[in-house]
């Protein structure tokens, strides 16, 4: 049989089940506010494969690096050219070959040339025999001139004797007036011309002494042309000129040249200096004076700065260093170097490894390890000047603080990270 129910407890019954209802929800809401407030968990990451370091308190030398290759000194570096147009006949030398200033490098043949060698001689000859030839019918003529003023000198020295000898006769009245006028006037006839007779020795000599200077000219011309076809003839077996190592021969057998065209190129290996190409974003400090080291990677050169190139090229300047120390073994030219230049030197400050993300003068995220913990949190630092594995902390770093210098961006969205 049916047992009625009073309808105040189906009520109560009801109110239970939504206050329940309620209270389900309210608590799933709070969790949920709850859960949403909670931070991540903190990703786990391997201490070996990070790259730690500590902040310390010291010197800091900021210098900066480049790559470059050591190169001969501009006077100790020379290209042998070509002196006329020729043809390589035989390469006597291939580069690395140590040579002296009469080292024979290359042979060059030029029929012409020696033809006009040959007729360059001939002309000198030709000239030289011509000058001997005038020199004898000059002479002969100086001396046919000297003759007559020594005949017209003779009877002038007799007809003043005469005029003497009349004089004194025509005081004691012993010869007329007339015979003495006559031997006067014969006597000064003959002074006169001895006179011009003298003169004319002295055209003689002046016109001899120009012929002969004007032959001596020609000779000297053809001689002069003589040596130079002689030198350009010399200059077809193709000579070293200098002490050094033979580096490059950039012609080949059967090759025409033209004059002036490079036929090989000699230095010194024993003067060098280095050709360092620093990023023009880091030239900007580097001045003439500063020092340098250069790497061989066989052993390190001192040295300092003495030329900056004004331009950039490719994104890098080009600073020239010369060598101040011994070269080590293997040192040659075109050998590739790593060179560091000293900017300058900052005293007490806080220095730390370069970051792999940091630049200087910018403000990074960097992770810092809690020697508590040993969790590494993203604080903002202020980084100052870099040196080439060192940069300067201005702020957000103390002395001693452990910091984690590797790319860190693969974490870039946690400020936490663990390290097991």
């Amino acid at each position: 049989m049916d047992i009625h129910r009073p309808a105040s407890v189906a009520r109560k019954k009801k109110l239970r089940r939504i206050s329940f209802a309620i209270a389900a929800v309210l608590v799933i809401g709070l969790v949920s506010v709850v859960l949403a407030r909670l931070k991540p968990a903190a990703p786990t990451v391997e201490r070996a494969t990070v790259w730690p370091d500590k902040v310390r308190r010291g010197s800091m030398i900021v210098d900066v690096r480049g790559l470059g290759t050591l190169v001969p000194l501009d006077e100790a570096r020379r290209w042998v050219p070509a002196a006329t147009q020729a043809r390589v006949e035989k390469i006597v030398l291939r580069p690395g070959a140590v040579v002296t200033p009469e080292t024979v490098v290359l042979e060059l043949s030029e029929p012409q040339l020696q033809q006009q060698l040959r007729e360059a001689e001939q002309q000198l000859r030709g000239a030289e025999a011509d000058y001997k030839s005038l020199e004898a019918r000059l002479q002969t003529e100086r001396l046919n001139q000297r003759a007559a003023a020594a005949t017209v000198a003779a009877d002038y020295q007799t007809a003043k004797l005469e005029q003497e000898v009349n004089t004194d006769l025509a005081k004691d009245g012993l010869v007329s007036n007339l015979i003495l006028k006559q031997s006067t006037v014969r006597a000064e006839s003959l002074g006169e011309r001895y006179k011009i007779e003298q003169q004319r020795v002295q055209v003689v000599e002046q016109n001899i002494n120009a012929q002969l200077q004007a032959q001596q000219a020609r000779i000297d011309q053809l001689r002069s042309m003589y040596a130079l076809r002689q030198s350009q003839v010399d200059q077809l077996r193709v000579r070293a000129g200098m002490h050094g190592v033979l580096e490059q021969v950039p012609v080949e057998v059967g090759q025409q040249v033209s004059p002036g065209m490079n036929l090989a190129r000699v230095a010194d290996p024993t003067r060098l200096k280095a050709e360092l190409r620093i990023a023009e974003t880091q030239a900007r400090d580097v001045a003439i004076g500063q020092l340098a080291k250069i790497d061989t990677r066989n052993g390190i050169i001192p040295g300092k700065v003495v030329r900056i190139d004004p331009a950039a090229q490719q994104g890098t300047v080009t600073i020239d260093v010369a060598l101040e120390g011994e070269l080590p073994r293997g040192a040659r030219p075109d050998l590739s170097v790593d060179g560091t230049i000293e900017i300058t030197r900052l005293d007490s400050v806080l220095v730390m490894g370069r970051p792999a993300c940091g630049q200087e003068n910018t403000s990074v995220g960097i992770f810092k390890v809690d020697s508590a913990t040993g969790d590494a949190n993203r604080v903002t630092v202020q980084l100052g000047r870099a040196a080439v594995n060192t940069i300067e902390v201005k702020s957000g770093l103390s002395e001693g603080d452990e910091v984690i210098l590797s790319d860190m961006s693969a974490w870039d969205q946690f400020d936490r990270i663990r390290l097991r």
